[in-house]
């Protein structure tokens, strides 16, 4: 039964979950509100070669963000830092703030190279078919401060 339905939540899990649902609408808010301005800070960097978020015209998924996420949405997204791998992982390993994790949607800030780790296995014609390049980054955005998350991004930007 446990396999097929999995554990039940103690009292005190269950409490826990509802308090954080009781927000999930306000934190989903800011992570778009977040999102779109450094969506809009990174298309404007010089560093950057591309940035690939839904909410850009010239994104293949535009029309349907338009259609399905009228208030916004999606605060993970890739871009590509100018230059190759060692831009990319300097950039990261310059990135203050945000943790070097594979998880997405945390309420804390994220950033990883997803070449060398959640894509790791695949071989170079594998990734460019996902979209993947040597300088890809991955951001998830979390409900920092937009301010502070936009000076670490600066700072990394610096670094490179």
């Amino acid at each position: 039964m446990l396999r097929d339905t999995g554990a039940t939540l103690s009292p005190f899990h269950a409490f826990l979950f509802l308090q954080g649902l009781e927000t999930l609408s306000l934190r989903v808010e800011r992570h778009v509100q977040n999102a779109l301005k450094i969506v809009d800070y990174l298309v404007n960097n010089p560093k950057v070669e591309a940035v690939h978020h839904p909410s850009i015209s010239s994104e293949p998924t535009h029309e349907l963000y338009k259609k399905y996420f009228p208030n916004g949405g999606g605060s993970i997204f890739t871009f590509e830092v100018k230059g190759g791998e060692q831009e990319a992982r300097k950039f990261i390993d310059n990135l203050e703030i945000f943790s070097l994790l594979a998880n997405v949607a945390d309420v804390k800030s994220l950033v990883i190279h997803p070449a060398s780790t959640t894509h790791s296995q695949l071989n170079d014609d594998e990734l460019l078919e996902q979209g993947i390049k040597k300088n890809t980054v991955r951001l998830s955005i979390g409900i920092e401060n937009i301010d502070d998350l936009i000076a670490a991004l600066d700072k990394a930007f610096l670094a490179i």
